[in-house]
């Protein structure tokens, strides 16, 4: 999409998830997790080379003012913020981001409230020419969280506490806001909010029509809106409230001044009450009627941004941004959904609306929100930035996008030409018996295709498996379609094709044989990717080959980073040794992905499988106690492939699942986990082996680039849950 820079153009707008929640006793902090901290000015000016016009940024007060009465140090905030200044970036200051305020604030005795007044009194003086506020980020959200799932603290899990919350959160901005109008009358409200819609079947609507009055509640609470009159007065004082209670916003309404508006694919909601349809997890109720509640998408009843954000517009006609555009999962579907809000809003604007600015979120990436923040499970969502990495945060392909659109150039790349996968078929998960669920029909594929080289391999059919899942136009081929060893033919595919990256997945794998044939291993492994990186570079075509733990001799003894000295032991690894050299010196831009041992679901190639074959058979099997690995579950090593790929990532990768295992405890943990006795099975030393091809002792593989796979533990986990292969 090519958009022209105009002065009512939509901004591009950044934003840190900066939640510092409360569960129990315990904080956690998403700064100190992204290293924010640590590297605050490099931060800085890697969010101002973006082009963002703000940024919403954390001034929070459980961290300034974690202990009553205290000298608060701005030094941190008051240095990020000038340089904010100096880089011309509007800051919109977030005083509490999901949580419940310092230890000492209660939400029930005023406290929290009064004490938000305060402290925002204070940043205001320290800060005087800031004008953009969020004092309490999504209240509504974080009340329900608080007060009636009772997730975060105070863990409550009743209607008149979550209300007697939010009314707390709202009446903390508005004493917020006065105080801030005290010092800069000019100040304005940024009130952020998810605004998920709830469809139902016919016997729940009035459920969902309930639902979707509440989704504005903090709204209209903050402008004085909430009275008689009102569409859910009969809600509130039936649970306890009180006129009262209401009082101090009539007289002291703050409306926003720019609508926040939140959304995301989980946000729109259906509940249905034929629960049998549906798994156990999702199943709850009101108190009088048992229900499922499901993401909308998977019955294929999502409304969609453009209808929420028109119905937003409609309601309020305030000025509007979306701050919060994030999407937790592959790398080009969050480029396609970026895209799909920022198409949304620039309709909504051609219409009429006024829209301000939508906001790039989660910068630095986010943790741990698949338990809600509830739990420290590690699991890390990058954002714009990857922060895994040991040297400084690496860029995805989501910055080059937000860079273009905040630039007003364009951005383009083959993975857009495809729908986002809550438009495909691949989205309906529950079918419904009175909504006819008929999958579209299959589109042509769109755009430039990624070749993947290695059709009959078990790399090459795992990739194009993938890349069905994952929506991007792919072409397997094998040796009858084009001859890796031979320039003139891959010229020939190239030109046929015009992809825009190739995969090689084909290999000699054959470790023993090797040692005879070498000419031919040599030719496989290091010649034609050597002939195929230097086609890839002549078409500026990216190019990703893949090379082995082998080429290391094991006499480290700790996990082998990407910079490590390599020293093959056998015929095969110096073959993966002699490719990694001449595929960087011909195209330095190539990616090479190193990896250990790979096992999947989908072939009986490995040796999870073998293993389990044997046990199942009651077959004598044998493998080393004395050689230690790191395996890698082969749908791991795709999806992190096509994500570098797409982030146009280059150089020497390590890429396995966490965690080191004998070859002799794989195969105990195989037994196990499958729940055959392993009777016939022998662990023996590596000489016992026999093995023709020397091996190391010890070639697990770590990283220094931060793209860390999931634990073995769970990559088994899932092998057993998710393979569809038949023992034989």
């Amino acid at each position: 999409m090519k958009t022209e820079y105009t002065k009512n153009r939509i901004e591009i707008w950044g934003g840190l998830e900066c939640s510092l929640n409360r569960v129990d006793d315990t904080y956690m902090d998403q700064l100190v997790l992204s290293g924010h901290y640590t590297r605050g000015s490099e931060d800085i000016k890697r969010f101002a080379d973006l082009g963002i016009k703000a940024l919403r940024y954390p001034i929070l007060w459980e961290k300034h003012a974690a202990q009553k009465d205290t000298i608060i140090d701005w030094s941190y905030s008051e240095a990020r913020l000038n340089e904010l200044n100096q880089a011309g970036i509007e800051p919109i200051a977030g005083l509490v981001h999901h949580g419940s305020g310092p230890i000492y604030a209660d939400f029930f005795d005023g406290s929290f409230a009064e004490g938000l007044g305060e402290y925002a009194g204070k940043v205001a003086a320290q800060f005087p020419w800031i004008t953009y506020y969020t004092p309490v980020n999504e209240p509504l959200t974080t009340a329900r969280f608080c007060g009636l799932y009772g997730h975060w603290y105070p863990h409550k899990a009743n209607t008149l506490d979550f209300l007697k919350i939010l009314l707390a959160e709202c009446k903390g901005t508005v004493l917020a806001m006065q105080a801030i109008r005290k010092v800069n009358p000019n100040a304005k409200l940024v009130q952020t909010e998810d605004i998920g819609k709830t469809q139902s079947s016919h016997k729940l609507r009035h459920q969902a029509d309930f639902e979707n009055k509440r989704r504005w509640l903090s709204f209209d609470i903050l402008a004085g809106k909430i009275n008689k009159n009102h569409s859910l007065w009969g809600y509130l004082t039936g649970e306890g409230l009180t006129e009262e209670d209401f009082q101090f916003f009539a007289e002291n309404p703050c409306p926003p001044d720019i609508m926040g508006v939140n959304h995301y694919v989980t946000s729109e909601r259906y509940i249905d009450e034929k629960i049998e349809k549906f798994p156990a997890h999702t199943i709850g109720g009101n108190g009088i009627d048992v229900y499922a509640d499901v993401e909308a998408v998977r019955v294929g009843k999502n409304e969609g941004p453009e209808v929420l954000f028109k119905e937003v517009w409609e309601r309020f006609h305030l000025p509007i941004a979306i701050t919060e555009v994030h999407l937790h999962c592959t790398r080009e579907e969050q480029l396609r959904w970026f895209n799909y809000i920022w198409t949304a809003v620039n309709k909504l604007k051609d219409e009429g609306a006024d829209i301000r600015a939508v906001t790039a979120w989660a910068l630095l990436g986010s943790f741990d929100w698949c338990s809600l923040l509830t739990k420290p499970v590690g699991i890390y969502e990058p954002g714009l930035f990857d922060v895994r990495a040991l040297a400084e945060p690496r860029p995805t392909a989501l910055t080059k996008l937000v860079k273009s659109l905040a630039e007003g150039t364009e951005f383009t790349h083959p993975v857009f030409k495809e729908d986002g996968w809550w438009k495909r078929s691949c989205a309906v998960t529950y079918h419904l018996d009175e909504i006819d669920i008929t999958s579209p029909p299959k589109r042509k594929p769109q755009g430039n295709p990624l070749i993947i080289i290695g059709k009959t391999g078990t790399l090459g059919s795992a990739f194009s498996r993938l890349c069905e899942l994952r929506g991007i136009h792919h072409i397997l081929l094998g040796r009858q379609e084009v001859d890796i060893s031979d320039v003139a033919d891959i010229e020939r595919m190239v030109k046929h094709h015009n992809p825009w990256a190739i995969v090689n997945t084909a290999g000699y794998s054959k470790i023993d044989e090797a040692e005879k044939a070498v000419e031919d291993c040599f030719m496989v492994n290091s010649v034609a990717p050597k002939f195929l990186s230097t086609v890839c570079r002549k078409y500026g075509i990216q190019f990703v080959t893949y090379s082995s733990d082998l080429v290391f001799d094991g006499k480290k003894n700790n996990p082998y980073l990407e910079s490590d000295f390599v020293s093959p032991l056998n015929i095969y690894g110096q073959s993966k040794a002699m490719a990694e050299e001449n595929v960087l010196k011909n195209d330095p831009n190539a990616l090479i992905i190193r990896t250990g041992a790979f096992f999947g679901p989908w072939d009986r190639c490995n040796f999870v499988h073998d293993a389990l074959k044997s046990f199942s058979n009651e077959q004598a099997f044998a493998a080393p106690k004395d050689v230690t690995v790191s395996p890698t579950y082969v749908p791991d090593l795709v999806h992190t492939t096509l994500d570098l790929l797409i982030d146009e990532a280059n150089g020497i990768w390590n890429i396995s699942n966490k965690g080191s295992i004998s070859w002799a405890m794989l195969a105990y943990e195989v037994a196990n986990r499958s729940g055959y006795n392993p009777k016939h099975f022998r662990a023996v030393t590596l000489p016992e082996m026999n093995f023709l091809a020397s091996r190391p002792t010890y070639s697990v593989l770590t990283t220094e680039k931060g793209f860390e796979l999931p634990n073995l533990d769970n990559a088994l986990d899932r092998f057993f849950r998710e393979q569809e292969m038949i023992i034989m």
